[in-house]
């Protein structure tokens, strides 16, 4: 008799997650739960994370009728999500969390537990899905709900990390997945999405200022593009690429953030115009294919989660990725990933570290 294939699911108490454990429970595998706590609850700042989700958690699992565990990662989640995010905005740059936590806390030390505690795969609800290739090559693809598709926030998957994942939800829409947790009785099927930052309930800003003690938040200018001075601010993690609003300067027209220079502590800014450009450079690639073989070629690239595709072509320049776009991109910003794919598929991607206002 063949044995079922044992599946862990890691459950945020939200009913994406849920949902997925009671699919894959219902199609025969071996299921149990787990949820990362990843937040000190007595901490004032906490959106999602909070322990209402893990019992959130937990209630799914007994309506499953499968086995449910909590695991601490409040140091690590520290150290590769929240210090990674404090460090890119005092650094001028817009740091992307998701990202961080998909890489490290889920793909990284939640799939070696579940692989350590016996498992065969490790499921998440995400909505994207898994493909592999006759060579036997694993691609990343964009799930079936274009509005919900999470393939963006999951680029940095390897192929080692590809063949032991399940995305179950890849092949559903939101809609569809509300009424298969209504089917289930799930209390959790008319629970609100998560949003923004998980770990931050208020303003990222207070958040930060508060984490990095010992630290002065150095002041500086912001400046027009021709250099002249038109304010001061208090600290460039105030600030990030595109923004219009609490700007902290009088004009007569509607100025945005074009740019954010670390060395100099300067902020410039200029009109709409001046936040189009058709060149970056990226760095700390991660390829599913052979990038050699993209060079010079015509590929899609998308440079935020809510940004549609855009074509490019790409090259390696002392190292670093370069990528030039057929058409000015909107607000560039660095700390933001850069997200290659040929239709459905990912092919790679990486973290954006320049921008060339000079096309």
């Amino acid at each position: 008799m063949m044995m079922k294939k044992k599946v862990i699911v890691a459950m945020s108490g939200g009913v994406d997650s849920s949902t997925t454990a009671a699919l894959l429970k219902e199609q025969g595998y071996d299921v149990s739960g787990i949820t990362m706590q990843l937040w000190d609850y007595a901490e004032e700042e906490s959106g999602c994370c909070s322990l209402s989700d893990v019992l959130d958690a937990r209630q799914a699992a007994n309506q499953i009728g499968i086995k449910h565990t909590v695991v601490d990662y409040k140091e690590d989640f520290q150290k590769y999500v929240v210090k990674d995010f404090i460090d890119k905005y005092y650094c001028g740059q817009t740091p992307n969390p998701c990202i961080m936590c998909n890489e490290h806390m889920k793909f990284n030390f939640l799939l070696n537990k579940s692989l350590e505690m016996g498992a065969d795969f490790l499921a998440t609800g995400h909505y994207a899905k898994i493909s592999k290739n006759s060579s036997g090559t694993y691609f990343l693809e964009k799930g079936k709900d274009k509005f919900k598709d999470q393939s963006y926030f999951l680029f940095t998957l390897s192929q080692k990390e590809l063949s032991r994942l399940m995305f179950p939800l890849g092949e559903f829409n939101k809609s569809q997945v509300r009424e298969i947790s209504e089917g289930f009785e799930l209390t959790v099927a008319s629970k609100k999405d998560s949003q923004d930052v998980c770990f931050i309930a208020k303003d990222y800003r207070g958040f930060i200022e508060k984490n990095l003690p010992g630290t002065t938040m150095k002041k500086g200018y912001i400046k027009s593009l021709d250099g002249n001075v038109l304010g001061s601010h208090s600290g460039i993690h105030n600030f990030t690429i595109g923004q219009r609003k609490k700007l902290g300067i009088e004009s007569m027209k509607a100025m945005y953030v074009v740019s954010i220079n670390f060395q100099n502590n300067d902020v410039l800014v200029g009109n709409k115009e001046d936040l189009y450009s058709k060149v970056l450079f990226a760095n700390n690639l991660n390829w599913t294919v052979d990038p050699k073989d993209l060079v010079e070629k015509k590929i899609e690239a998308k440079i935020r989660y809510r940004s549609p595709e855009s074509l490019a072509s790409i090259r390696f320049v002392n190292g670093r990725l370069h990528v030039l776009f057929d058409e000015a991109q909107r607000s560039i910003t660095p700390g933001q990933a850069i997200v290659f794919y040929r239709d459905d598929k990912v092919l790679g991607g990486g973290w954006i570290d320049e921008v060339c206002r000079e096309n």
